[in-house]
C-alpha cells in the first residue's frame, strides 16, 4: 500500500500490500497483482473529487452480436490480438456511448473503480464507457493525474520489491519484451502527477474474466480492443480523474 504524500489507500497494512506472485507461478495476472507494491509515488490527494458531480447513466446493454464487432480479433497488430470471448464478459461492461453529465472537458478520462468503469468524456452530456479491472483492496487511491507518456507494446520491468520477494520474477530484471504475455499488453498510458511518474497506468488485457474485478496494485485495465480505441484518442497531457471507491 502506498500512503505517502496524500495517496488515498484502504488502510490495510504492508504485509497485505506486498503480496505479489504466488511462489513458483509466473503469469500475467499475478504480475499485475504485485507490480506496483512497495513503490513511492507522487501525491494524489482526493480533494475536490467528492464535488465533481459526475454520474454515469446505464441504459440497455448492446446485443452480443453488436458487441462482437468491437471485440473481434485484430490481426494487423504487431502481435495479433485474439477476439474476446464475450461469453465471459458481462454485457454491462461492453463498450458503449452513455449519458454522462460532467463539467470536465471532452477527452478527459474518468475512472470509476466502485463500478469498474472507465469513461472518456465526449461532450454534450455523453461519454464512451468501457468495462475495467481496478485496484484490489489495499491499493485503492483517488485523485487527479494526467497521461505523462504512452507506449505501444511496451517493455515491462518488475519492481525491485517484487523481485526481492518473488525470485522467479528476476529473470525479467532486464525487462519483459512486448507481447501478449506482457502484463501491460498492447497499449499503456502512464499516469503522472507534478512531472513524476506515479507508478500507475491504464493498460490493456486480453482476459475478459478480469473485467469487473479488483486485481491490480493501483493500475486500471481495459480489454485490448477497448484500449486501442481509448489510446488512439488520448494525447499526452490528457487529464485523468480517479474517483473514490
Amino acid at each position: 500500500m502506498i500512503m505517502d504524500d496524500g495517496i488515498a489507500g484502504s488502510g490495510e497494512g504492508n504485509a497485505q500490500a506486498l503480496r505479489g506472485l504466488a511462489p513458483g507461478r509466473l503469469n500475467r495476472r499475478s504480475f499485475l497483482a504485485g507490480s506496483g507494491a512497495g513503490l513511492g509515488a507522487a501525491g494524489l490527494g482526493a480533494a475536490g473529487l467528492g464535488a465533481a458531480g459526475l454520474a454515469g447513466c446505464s441504459s440497455d446493454d448492446m446485443g452480443r452480436a453488436e458487441a462482437a464487432k468491437f471485440y473481434a480479433a485484430v490481426p494487423s497488430e504487431k502481435y495479433p490480438i485474439p477476439a474476446v470471448d464475450i461469453g465471459k464478459l458481462h454485457p454491462k461492461y461492453f463498450r458503449k456511448t452513455v449519458r454522462y453529465e460532467s463539467k470536465e472537458a471532452p477527452g478527459t478520462i474518468i475512472v470509476d473503480p466502485a463500478n469498474y468503469y472507465v469513461y472518456r468524456v465526449e461532450g454534450d452530456g455523453n461519454a464512451t464507457r468501457y468495462g475495467a479491472n481496478v485496484s484490489r483492496t489495499g491499493f485503492l487511491w483517488s485523485g487527479e493525474v494526467y497521461v505523462g507518456r504512452k507506449a505501444e507494446w511496451p517493455t515491462w520491468t518488475p519492481p525491485k520489491e517484487m523481485m526481492a520477494r518473488q525470485p522467479e520474477a528476476r529473470k525479467y530484471a532486464g525487462g519483459m519484451p512486448g507481447g501478449l504475455e506482457n502484463p501491460l499488453g498492447a497499449r499503456v498510458l502512464y499516469l503522472y502527477k507534478n512531472g513524476a511518474y506515479t507508478v500507475y497506468t491504464i493498460y490493456s488485457t486480453c482476459d475478459p474474466e478480469t473485467i469487473g474485478q479488483g486485481i491490480t496494485s493501483g493500475c486500471t485495465g481495459l480489454l485490448s480492443q477497448d484500449m486501442l480505441d481509448l489510446y488512439s484518442r488520448t494525447p499526452v497531457k490528457t487529464k485523468v480523474i480517479m474517483l473514490p471507491a
